[in-house]
Formats: C-alpha cells, sequence, structure tokens
C-alpha cells in the first residue's frame, strides 16, 4: 500500500512532526516514511518510531498518487530535495523551510505542484506550536486543509499570505527567543535579590507558565490582565516603570521588525 506522507528530514522538526501525527492518530505508522540520509539519526528514528519507514533515499519509498511530502531540511538543501520528491510524482508538498518562497520551489518541479509554505515554531516539539501557512500558485483550497491538518497535530494553524510570512518569521518563529532572553533575565533579577537559583527558576517558569494559561483561558485583553496586577503606586507600577524608560515595547518592536528584515534577506 502507498504511503500516506513522506518526511524529508529527520531532524528536530520532521521527528517532532512525526511524533504529532502519530499521536494524533492523523495515520498509522505503516503510512508515514521518513527520509533521512545520515546513518545514526536513521537508528535513532528507527528506534523511536517503530513500524514507520526510515529511508536513506526516496528511491526506496512506495509512492502512490495521493502520496504528500514534508520538506524538513536545510534551506541550501531544500531545491535540491524537492526536485527529488518531484522526480518520484508528489504532486503535494508542504515546506518549512525558512525563506524559501513557494515560487523558488515550484521552480524545481518537471510540473504542476501544490506547494504550501509553512512557518512552525519550536513548541511544535510540545504539541504546543503556532504555525502560519501561505499557498504557492497550484494551491488549492483542499491543500491548504491537508496542510492544516499536519501543523495541527502539533499546535495551532493560522493562514496569512505569503508576503506576510517574513512577519510571521520575526514575530512567532523567533519569539521563543525573545521569551527565553526574557525568562533568563529575570531569574538572574531574583538571584540578585538574594534568592537561589533554583527558587527563582521555579519561581519564573512557573509564572510564565501560568500567566499564559490566564491570558489564553480568560479571553482578556493583556492590557486588562497587566492592570489586575498594577495597583496605583504599589509594587508592580514600580517596576513598569523602569521597564518602560528603558523603552522595553519599542526594544520588542525593533527586535520583530530586524528578525522580519532578515527573512526577506534570506529570501533574495
Amino acid at each position: 500500500m502507498a504511503l500516506k506522507l513522506i518526511i524529508v528530514g529527520g531532524g528536530r522538526m520532521g521527528s517532532a512532526l512525526a511524533e504529532g501525527l502519530l499521536a494524533a492518530s492523523w495515520c498509522a505508522p505503516s503510512d508515514l516514511a521518513i527520509l533521512e540520509s545520515t546513518l545514526e539519526t536513521r537508528a535513532a528514528l528507527e528506534e523511536r518510531f517503530r513500524g514507520v519507514g526510515v529511508l536513506a533515499g526516496i528511491e526506496f519509498a512506495d509512492v502512490g498518487t495521493d502520496t504528500g511530502a514534508v520538506l524538513c531540511v536545510k534551506p541550501d538543501h531544500a531545491e535540491g530535495a524537492a526536485r527529488l520528491v518531484g522526480a518520484v510524482g508528489i504532486v503535494r508538498l508542504l515546506s518549512v523551510v525558512a525563506g524559501l518562497s513557494t515560487a523558488r520551489l515550484e521552480a524545481v518541479f518537471p510540473g504542476p505542484v501544490a506547494v504550501i509554505r509553512a512557518m512552525p515554531n519550536t513548541p511544535v516539539l510540545v504539541r504546543k506550536g503556532a504555525s502560519a501557512i501561505a499557498g504557492g500558485s497550484h494551491v488549492t483550497s483542499a491543500d491548504l486543509e491537508w496542510a492544516e491538518s499536519i501543523l495541527g497535530a502539533v499546535g495551532s494553524v493560522v493562514r496569512v499570505t505569503e508576503r506576510h510570512l517574513d512577519a510571521v518569521t520575526g514575530l512567532s518563529g523567533s519569539m521563543p527567543a525573545y521569551l527565553y532572553l526574557v525568562v533568563e533575565s529575570l531569574i538572574e533579577a531574583g538571584v540578585h535579590q538574594g534568592l537561589s537559583r533554583e527558587v527563582a527558576r521555579q519561581l519564573v517558569v512557573d509564572t510564565f507558565e501560568g500567566s499564559a494559561v490566564l491570558l489564553s483561558a480568560t479571553g482578556e485583553s493583556p492590557e486588562e490582565l497587566r492592570a489586575q496586577v498594577t495597583s496605583p503606586g504599589g509594587t508592580t507600577a514600580a517596576g513598569l516603570r523602569i521597564l518602560e524608560s528603558r523603552a522595553v515595547r519599542a526594544a520588542f518592536l525593533d527586535a520583530v521588525a530586524a528578525a522580519a528584515e532578515r527573512s526577506r534577506q534570506l529570501g533574495r
């Protein structure tokens, strides 16, 4: 029986997608294959995903007319990998390769292929990712639904136009690093105030997680929730006054803008 999906690249993103799809019963292990060129990685994948075909090359895959592929390789390998899957008849491709346009991928195929470009982020590793997708020139609504079903197994998915994917890269794609820097800084602040690093870390991480759940569960705006913590003339107001005086808000605006511009440069 032909495969339902081929994941090209068995690194962190590819293996996270495989795990999420299997956990969500999106497919049976026998319906899925992972292409991975590195011998050591293939051995680890075979141990982790029993029943999934872990292959060294596309020539070993059982490809049918309905088989789709997900491209999870480095940008400098992406066009070559897309050319290989196109040569065996894949007509639907989801790419999570940063900065590579749908037009560039479409150009390597011998005929029309539905190419969907996506920008996920690292929380897909714990199935809490936030992804955005955009379709190329041959994509139908059914193709977008197919892509959403894959990324939806590892988090939430939104649809955008492709010209907005650079902004998505600068915002949610890079955002885990911004937040980790904030967490790192707050832990250090707790240590400077006399707390042990272990206690400071637990307080910061648990508060970070709880605040995110509160924001999502209540549906209230971040401004409203911030106001609930900020008593006039109180401790939180004193701390926020320092953050505003140091232009923290403007720094985040500039960081997202810089990351988005770098994404545009990489795609040229």
